[in-house]
């Protein structure tokens, strides 16, 4: 066999002939155009725990339970071991969720920190996205809530020790009613401290406002359930004039259904008038909010999950971004969007690393994973040839977060063993990074109404609440799986391997893509529920099958002429190897195709 180095050379060949073939089947990804891949060289694996979760081994689980009854994870849960197995199961990036002090119905005055009214909170533990105090962290995570930012600081070097990143969240758009910062550093103007509060909209305040009204609190909200007493659940939160809520409501009364907890910050946009741009002079936000990341990135953040990045200024983002990585040129920022128009814009002109595609990726496969009637692989092809708008090496991608259902849950698949061909997909269809979230490796079914958070297919980020699927992992902190069972285990195993595998072989952490739908159009096997793609470099090379079918399907997958030239295989007998179980395969002539039983719902990727 000629040496592999002839794929390098023929990449033109390839690309001129596949496209006579398949319009844009071959994507030519560009790794030294990756900013995050000059920085890091490899592929981001993120692992999301929310902290509050992560570490909580009480599993009493009472409907709208206190802290003290459910109990809440802490920073010095997050133990070496912890990471250590993370690590182990190919993790680099560990994004903590939670950590900055947010509204809560927990009372924390005997510590120094001002009670916030529960008519302006969502569930007794509080969203982590109605931030109280930019410059503090959620004292629920503190063992010794008066040494609660030390604590936080020896988790991010704990986490550097063991040879891992971290990121954490920045929610711009929008703050805690009862925001008030009683830490901020000397030279900090606080939040809304300087503005005229008679002006609905102006450039120089940091909130907008309904002048001459009250906020009135939502009609039917019942703070923290029927059996949660407080002096200040009484409906008559004090708010004059009312401000507008973060979700861009402008009214004083919002409905239960709005960001009611939260009020919007002010970057300059009049909203109300056809969103006119007032940046120059620059509105004073801009600076404070930069501050924010700069004060957080001087602890060792390595970088950002940046929470509905849409709703704030690209001009913003290009600006603070470019900033800080003056000083910390190897942070990373992350942005939730969900406007594939808007992809190009905040990549390009906002100076994003990544962004979030929910919209794309995870919304086209979830109907794959569900059985839906409709749902099609070629929702799949739309993502990599229009929807990520040349862009896939830097969406993110996944299958769980803590706004989206748990894959176990009886909402959305109902069996974690349905996720084996879309994590497959979602890991290894691009050198973009990919991300988990607590307990989804060993099948979290998120059952039951937790509080505020109903019985809604998640794991709630507004209550107290213990994750059973995580906590037998966790096994009382020893983080060694013993309570898992066998299935369990082959599950946490199956993630581990993959993930592992995302880094490891560089084909699928920084390969080239080409697609094999239309080349196997019409073979013995192929419907709208096979996935079938090729990720290679000048070293290695392999083919990712997926089979969503809810049953075993016999494969014939032939590879197109173009490709057999470049790879300089044709007629030859092909071994293929699959890395997930080590199963061999192999044709006596490559040119008459594989044949190949996939299992229901399930993945090889086959190294040749």
């Amino acid at each position: 066999m000629k040496p592999v180095i002839k794929i390098a050379l023929s990449m033109t060949l390839v690309w001129s002939l596949s496209a006579c073939v398949s319009k844009n089947n071959l994507q030519m990804l560009d790794p030294n155009q990756t900013t995050t891949e000059k920085i890091e060289n490899k592929k981001l694996v993120i692992y999301q725990t929310l902290v509050r979760h992560f570490g909580n081994q009480n599993n009493t689980n009472k409907f709208y339970g206190s802290i003290a009854e459910n109990g809440s994870g802490k920073f010095n849960d997050i133990t070496d071991k912890a990471l250590n197995e993370l690590k182990k199961m190919g993790v680099n990036y560990v994004w903590y969720t939670g950590v900055i002090e947010h509204a809560t119905m927990t009372d924390y005055t005997k510590d120094g920190i001002k009670a916030d009214d529960p008519d302006i909170v969502k569930g007794r533990a509080g969203s982590p996205y109605a931030i109280k105090d930019y410059y503090d962290v959620d004292p629920d995570l503190a063992v010794d809530v008066k040494n609660r930012m030390a604590e936080y600081e020896a988790l991010i070097k704990r986490t550097h020790d063991r040879g891992l990143k971290v990121l954490m969240d920045f929610i711009p758009n929008h703050v805690a009613r009862t925001y008030h910062s009683d830490v901020k550093p000397t030279n900090v103007v606080d939040l809304g401290a300087n503005d005229n509060t008679s002006k609905s909209f102006d450039p120089t305040n940091d909130f907008y406002y309904i002048p001459n009204q009250q906020f009135v609190v939502p009609v039917g909200y019942n703070p923290g359930g029927d059996g949660f007493k407080s002096t200040l659940k009484d409906g008559r939160f004090e708010e004059n004039p009312a401000k507008a809520t973060g979700n861009n409501v402008f009214s004083p009364s919002p409905k239960i259904d709005d960001w009611f907890e939260t009020i919007k910050l002010n970057y300059g946009l009049d909203i109300q008038h056809n969103n006119t741009k007032n940046f120059v002079p620059q509105p004073p936000v801009w600076k404070k909010m930069r501050d924010i990341l700069a004060f957080w990135a001087s602890k060792g953040v390595d970088g950002f999950r940046c929470d509905m990045v849409e709703m704030v200024p690209v001009e913003f983002w290009s600006w603070a971004i470019s900033d800080l990585k003056k000083k910390y040129p190897q942070l990373i920022f992350i942005g939730e969007a969900y406007d594939r128009n808007e992809y190009k814009n905040f990549l390009v002109n906002g100076k994003f690393d990544f962004l979030y595609d929910k919209v794309g990726l995870y919304d086209g496969i979830k109907r794959l994973m569900k059985a839906e009637d409709k749902a099609t692989v070629k929702d799949i092809s739309t993502v990599w040839q229009k929807e990520s708008n040349g862009f896939s090496q830097h969406m993110l991608r996944f299958l769980e977060n803590h706004d989206e259902e748990r894959i176990a849950s009886k909402g959305f698949a109902g069996n974690p063993w349905y996720a084996v061909p879309a994590m497959v997909v979602t890991a290894t269809l691009s050198s973009g990074p990919v991300m988990i979230y607590n307990g989804q490796e060993v099948g979290e079914p998120a059952l039951g109404a937790e509080g505020f958070g109903g019985d809604d297919n998640r794991s709630s980020i507004f209550d107290y609440w213990g994750l059973p699927q995580h906590q037998k992992w966790m096994n009382k902190g020893a983080f060694d799986g013993g309570l898992l069972n066998e299935d369990e285990k082959k599950l946490r195993q199956f993630y581990s391997k993959l993930l592992q595998l995302v880094n490891s072989n560089e084909a699928i952490a920084k390969g080239n893509f080409y697609e094999l739908l239309q080349a196997n159009q019409g073979a013995e096997g192929f419907n709208d529920k096979v996935y079938a793609y090729l990720r290679y470099t000048e070293n290695k090379r392999v083919l990712v099958l997926a089979n969503f079918n809810r049953n075993e399907t016999k494969l014939k997958v032939k590879l197109p002429k173009d490709v057999l030239a470049a790879f300089d295989i044709e007629d030859k007998a092909i071994a293929f190897r699959d890395l997930l179980s080590q199963t061999k395969f192999s044709t006596n002539n490559i040119n008459e195709g594989l044949n190949i039983f996939m299992p229901a719902t399930s993945a090889v990727i086959l190294e040749f």
